[in-house]
């Protein structure tokens, strides 16, 4: 049994059937019910709650408050290495791009890890591109000792892995993995990945449980906005993130909400994913997921970041460099892709403060 079986028990007919016939009424009930249904999930997610989203955003931050308080968890993402060997259409990464790749030197690692431990966070999350004979685990193994010395926890979103891949990344220090699917649609996923292990949906699909297995500490689930029906993507991340709760209880869940952004490749899909959409499907999701975290990056822009914070979001990036090396030297790339909001650690904690919120750099550590 695996999150497939449960994602293809749900047939399009039935998914655009809710979304069809959910009624105004039928929202408000929902918003006021103590435990959601996954079509209930779903039925927020319908034009019909468009209409309710003040109603939703009130509920939410309601939620939020009480199982989170008045926090805001803050972390940075080190990329490592952007060699790769996918052809990821979305992607600055994808192999066929034309620019100077760069894999850091255990030196350079350290480094890194200075500039950012320099702002005060305390929890990071390393990156590399998929490319195991170039950056794989021994490499990650060396760099993880490096980051244990400047961080109290450290997280990975790199490629997925075997079970026992993922153990020996946890007993060396790792304690969270971001696994986003992209899209959650098979067709859509398999024409917008060419080439290379990643055009394996299910391997791909089934590396958040593989980590549950292997005994991680928290999983961090997400599509790629944009590259499908928001509706969809949104519903089965929710459902893949609820399904994880429910059969991992001592796994902590939580779902980012990332759009595309613009990137050496120039992915064009043409499925808008507007500010309002993205409030419905962060609102939904925390009415459906009262005790799960909401990530909210650096891709989208100050002014929604800082209106987001009241809607359900507990966790943002600040002070974010997506170009190997970026945090302690100057890149000629841009990086995976172009960020919206390019606080510092200080600014975005002093914007966190002055909404009534407290910024947390550290909000556990593993005793190494």
């Amino acid at each position: 049994m695996s999150f497939y079986d449960e994602y293809v028990g749900y047939s399009e007919a039935e998914i655009n059937a809710v979304l069809k016939n959910t009624t105004s009424d039928q929202v408000v009930k929902i918003v006021h019910k103590d435990r959601l249904t996954a079509l209930d999930f779903l039925a927020l997610l319908s034009p019909a709650a468009e209409t309710h989203l003040e109603l939703m955003a009130q509920r939410a931050h309601q939620l939020t408050v009480q199982n989170f308080g008045h926090v805001i968890f803050l972390f940075t993402p080190i990329y490592l290495s952007d060699y790769c060997t996918n052809k990821c259409v979305y992607c600055g990464f994808n192999v066929t791009n034309k620019f100077t790749r760069k894999k850091l030197t255990l030196e350079e690692v350290e480094k890194e890890a200075q500039s950012i431990a320099a702002t005060g966070l305390q929890h990071i999350l390393f990156l590399t591109g998929d490319a195991p004979k170039i950056a794989g685990i021994p490499y990650m193994l060396a760099c993880i000792e490096i980051l244990k010395k400047y961080f109290s926890a450290i997280a990975i979103e790199i490629y997925a892995l075997d079970m026992d891949e993922y153990k020996t990344l946890i007993d060396a220090g790792v304690e969270s993995m971001t696994m986003f699917q992209e899209t959650y649609n098979p067709l859509i996923y398999d024409g917008l990945h060419l080439a290379g292990p990643k055009k394996d949906y299910r391997y791909r699909l089934d590396a958040p449980e593989r980590a549950c297995q292997a005994g991680i500490r928290s999983v961090n689930l997400g599509a790629l906005l944009g590259l499908d029906q928001w509706r969809r993507d949104g519903f089965f991340a929710g459902l893949h993130t609820s399904y994880l709760q429910k059969k991992y209880s001592d796994v902590e869940v939580s779902l980012s909400l990332p759009r595309i952004r613009p990137t050496m490749g120039h992915c064009e899909t043409g499925l808008t994913v507007n500010d309002k959409s993205m409030v419905q499907m962060m609102t939904a999701f925390r009415l459906f997921m009262p005790r799960a975290g909401i990530t909210l990056s650096t891709r989208e822009n100050a002014a929604f970041r800082d209106h987001a914070i009241q809607l359900g979001v507990t966790k943002m990036s600040a002070g974010v460099n997506t170009a190997v090396g970026g945090h302690s030297e100057s890149q000629e790339n841009s990086g995976q892709f172009e960020i919206s909001d390019n606080r510092s650690v200080a600014e975005m904690s002093e914007s966190i403060l002055k909404l009534g919120y407290q910024p947390v750099v550290k909000d556990w550590q593993t005793i190494y």
